[in-house]
């Protein structure tokens, strides 16, 4: 499709993904054209956006539905479909467009979380290309490069969000305020605060783990404070390749949207020529104890990543109301791992089932 306008659907239209989404999108009318939009709610902005681009294609799910999501998702209109809402709403429009032959454009961390074998299966049987939008994905995907031998391991990399300097005292003590003051990225509430407690790379690390098709052992995080590089792959022979861009999202999303062809972006790209230093350190698995229990949870596979997933989910909505303290937001992904059963989901229907079972514990360990 190089050098054809490529029809998009947008899903998560005015989250931060989505805002940078149609940054690109407006940069490059003559190959990008957005046909249809979506959103959980702010059905106000989404009419707004509507406007701005010509669509008439809008879904607001608080009016409109869930099941409105998978119509739009589908649409003959369009060649490329961007997920990028958060939660689960994405999980079956994204299933619903792959079965549709719609290559997707994916940034919403729950769906490979949840369903990982089920979509990379249906994309396989479909012969649909899924481009990850995460920036950390995306540059493992370009440093690849279409390369399926000679990897040893890929080397996710971490910001250490607002907390990367502070003592476990601190941390205990942190309020919401403070969890939300991200040093590097302009993010949503839940996503800035995954970033605090590292949830975020134990996500990635799942979604990388069915993205790629590796095992769980070959996939490591290392702390990069200057978000410059953005991930790397490092292959048997001991060479490594990495990616590097400046930390905005727009530089992710737009290699998803265009690829294969490359068009200048929308910011600058980085200066050379100035003075800077790229530094890499382990993580403290005391400060980041989701990092181990994403691990646990992607060996144990089945049901396991839903249910870090959603104790996660639960857990950091607690926090930002103030009814939990920082830390317990990791305690609760670990009460709620240790209880529950792991199945192994015939469908997506057991796999939902797991997923509100699990909600269902993190929220009664909230309350004790």
């Amino acid at each position: 499709m190089e050098g054809t306008v490529r029809k998009v659907v947008l899903i998560g239209a005015t989250g931060s993904i989505g805002g940078n989404a149609l940054r690109v999108i407006a940069a490059h009318p003559e190959r990008l054209r957005l046909v249809g939009a979506a959103n959980r709610s702010r059905s106000s902005e989404l009419e707004e956006i509507g406007r701005r681009f010509g669509v008439k294609k809008l879904c607001c799910v608080e009016r409109d539905g869930e099941a409105a999501l998978s119509e739009l998702a589908t649409m003959e209109d369009a060649d490329i479909v961007l997920m990028a809402a958060g939660g689960t709403v994405c999980l079956r429009p994204t299933l619903a467009a792959i079965a549709a032959g719609k290559a997707i454009a994916l940034a919403s961390k729950e769906v490979l979380v949840m369903a990982g074998a089920f979509v990379m299966e249906a994309a396989r049987r479909a012969g649909v290309r899924i481009l990850p939008v995460d920036s950390e994905h995306n540059a493992i995907f370009q440093c690849l490069d279409g390369r399926t031998g000679g990897v040893k391991r890929l080397i996710l990399t971490a910001s250490g969000g607002p907390f990367r300097d502070s003592c476990l005292e601190t941390m205990r003590c942190a309020t919401p305020e403070q969890a939300l003051r991200h040093p590097n990225w302009s993010m949503g509430p839940k996503i800035t605060i995954d970033s605090a407690t590292m949830a975020n790379k134990g996500l990635e690390m799942i979604e990388a783990r069915w993205l790629f098709d590796v095992a769980p052992e070959q996939i490591d995080v290392v702390i990069h404070p200057q978000s410059i590089v953005h991930s790397m792959v490092e292959f048997v022979d001991g060479s490594m390749l990495a990616q590097l861009a400046p930390p905005s999202m727009t530089f992710a999303i737009q290699h998803a949207l265009l690829y294969p062809e490359r068009l200048p972006g929308v910011e600058a790209p980085l200066d050379l020529t100035r003075a800077m230093s790229l530094t890499f350190s382990p993580p403290d698995p005391e400060k980041f104890r989701t990092l181990a229990l994403a691990r646990q949870a992607m060996q144990a596979g089945g049901s396991a990543p839903a249910i870090f997933n959603a104790a996660n989910e639960v857990a950091v909505e607690a926090f930002l109301k103030a009814e939990i303290p920082f830390l317990a937001i990791a305690s609760i992904i670990g009460q709620t791992l240790s209880t529950l059963p792991i199945v192994q989901p015939r469908d997506l229907d057991e796999l939902i089932e797991a997923d509100a079972e699990a909600r269902r514990a993190a929220r009664a360990a909230v309350t004790k």
